[in-house]
């Protein structure tokens, strides 16, 4: 329903404040699970081992969360900025508000939360989301956004996004947006078969894909970061201007990166000029002859004590001389 030339009237809808992404609560939970579950195995497990189980199981599973959690998150880049703005459509009231532009690889958020909260007989506290990921069209969902009367301060900012935008940067984070996705997901892979091949004790092919690992999850941030050759269209709200920098997420995978890719050398290096070593740090199992050696000095100890010994025991003995 439209009032006149395509114009939508305003229509108050219920909020949805700011918060958590469930996605992102469900990937960190499922990984707390299977931390809970290697800790609970931990427990058999004595001395030093134990704390050198613990730290490959904290550094492995943290390498996955991150891969898994950004591709979900929306502060790769983010930017906030207090304003005295309009509120509605066909109306001169005006608010004090904060608002906060956040993009990730999947799209953009727009945040708008008063201050304070309640203004005009209204709690102003939004969260819109505006995808652009396959199968969503992004001009279909700002539509949506005009049909159902959000404030305008939202809909300027994600209108700078929309395909027919003169700012022309809808393309530009689109296509890094789903290149940096995309490897990314490769990277999850890597470390996959990283810890696969590396429980098999194939040190030399796990160092390996842990530099995989790390080195897609830096395409990905070369990807994402193409989109600041892109100046952003001034984002101007009476003279306060809406900046955005680089977010938690780009650098939090920049850190992980780093992680995978110190780790992928040291185990290479390792492996092929100090094997022995490299054994000690991943509790491998030495050579049995020391332990044919201990046990031999055990039975004849034994026999010393004792020289008219059972046939059980002289069959032992036997056994164990062959």
């Amino acid at each position: 329903m439209t009032f006149y030339d395509g114009i939508y009237p305003f229509y108050p809808t219920p909020r949805r404040a700011v918060g958590f992404n469930t996605t992102e609560i469900v990937i960190i939970i499922t990984f707390l699970v299977f931390l809970l579950a290697f800790l609970i195995i931990s427990i058999g497990i004595y001395g030093k081992e134990k704390f050198h189980w613990f730290v490959k199981i904290i550094l492995s599973l943290f390498i996955g969360i991150v891969i898994v959690a950004v591709n979900f998150t929306n502060d790769w880049e983010r930017g906030y900025a207090t304003v005295t703005t309009t509120y509605k459509s066909f109306s001169t009231q005006v608010i004090e508000a904060e608002i906060g532009l956040h993009v990730g690889l999947k799209g953009v958020n727009v945040t708008l939360r008063g201050l304070p909260e309640n203004q005009l007989n209204e709690t102003i506290n939004y969260n819109e989301e505006f995808l652009w990921q396959l199968g969503l069209r992004y001009e279909t969902q700002y539509r949506k956004g005009l049909e159902r009367g959000l404030p305008d301060p939202i809909l300027y900012v994600a209108e700078k996004f929309t395909p027919n935008s003169p700012c022309g940067i809808y393309s530009q984070y689109k296509v890094s947006g789903h290149y940096a996705s995309a490897t990314m997901w490769v990277a999850l892979c890597a470390w996959m078969l990283s810890n696969i091949l590396l429980w098999l004790l194939l040190f030399f092919h796990g160092g390996y894909m842990l530099l995989i690992t790390g080195s897609f999850m830096i395409f990905s941030l070369i990807s994402f970061g193409t989109t600041r050759q892109a100046p952003l269209c001034d984002i101007t709200f009476d003279n306060v201007v809406l900046k955005s920098a680089l977010g938690p997420s780009f650098w939090l995978t920049l850190v992980t990166a780093l992680i995978c890719l110190m780790i992928g050398i040291a185990i290479l290096a390792l492996s092929l000029f100090a094997p022995e070593t490299l054994n000690r740090v991943f509790l491998v199992p030495g050579n049995n002859n020391e332990d044919d050696n201990d046990s031999t000095e055990f039975y004849n100890v034994a026999y010393s004590d004792n020289d008219k010994a059972t046939p059980s025991i002289q069959l032992q003995r036997r056994d164990h001389a062959v």
